[in-house]
């Protein structure tokens, strides 16, 4: 795991700028390699004026975990970050109830190689909402136009517009690292066109992890919370399959929610 930020996320955020970002809850998905890693970016960030936040909270369900190790020795002083020992999925289904008003200013940080949280969140809204309907995650209803793209055994399906290994410290900058050329692509655009073009889905909830200040990519809890009501307008109307998708530019993890 890289220590220091690279040149391309000096450019985003060099240190001495006035504060760019303003957040309510920043969440951290998981409190180990990963999620150290972006907590410590986060701070970086905030001790060199490039965003503000009520709190960071980072979830992980070990007590133990290396971010609690490392709010004990004091490395996060003068940033609000604390730890919320839970499942991803508890603690996600407490906080995202709030509705798209009250979590506006919100965001998660999402980690590389956690599950599809968002889809596993609509999907319990769901089942809650209508305990007497069948559901499952069933596969797409078609193969995805990217470069790379695999179908795992539980139905959800990994793409990505790269054919070699990217660095996990990425920004996806307008101009790739490992092609050097122009990155002409943007993974929330094809995956929106896929499924307006296909006549077997009944809508697509299409969340954008943006790689916003010092490489943290974040996706706004609002946008999460918005996609449960939608659920419920298109599940509300009789049976349909709702694509769900977590990307960013390059990535992403898809899986269609098949509500009877």
């Amino acid at each position: 795991m890289v220590d220091d930020i690279s040149a391309a996320e000096r450019e985003i955020a060099p240190p001495g700028r006035a504060a760019l970002l303003d957040f309510g809850r920043i969440v951290v998905i998981g409190g180990g390699c990963y999620g150290s890693w972006y907590t410590q970016q986060l701070d970086r960030a905030r001790s060199r004026g490039a965003l503000t936040a009520r709190e960071i909270v980072v979830v992980d369900r070990d007590a133990n975990c290396k971010v609690a190790q490392q709010l004990a020795q004091g490395m996060y002083e003068g940033t609000p970050v604390r730890l919320a020992v839970s499942t991803w999925d508890d603690y996600l289904a407490e906080w995202l109830s709030a509705g798209p008003d009250a979590l506006a200013a919100d965001t998660m940080v999402p980690s590389p190689l956690m599950p599809h949280l968002c889809l596993d969140w609509l999907m319990a809204r769901a089942r809650a909402r209508w305990p007497g309907r069948a559901m499952e995650v069933a596969p797409l209803p078609g193969t995805p136009p990217t470069p790379w793209e695999r179908a795992a055994p539980d139905a959800r399906h990994y793409v990505s517009f790269a054919t070699w290994t990217c660095p996990v410290n990425c920004i996806e900058p307008a101009k790739c690292p490992a092609t050097r050329g122009p990155r002409d692509w943007s993974m929330p655009v094809t995956i929106r066109a896929m499924a307006d073009g296909e006549p077997r889905l009944h809508g697509a909830a299409i969340f954008h992890c943006e790689h916003r200040t010092y490489g943290v990519g974040m996706i706004d809890a609002a946008a999460i919370a918005a996609a449960d009501l939608h659920v419920a307008e298109w599940g509300g109307q009789g049976p349909c399959n709702i694509l769900v998708g977590t990307v960013s530019h390059c990535h992403g993890a898809l899986g269609v929610l098949a509500i009877s």
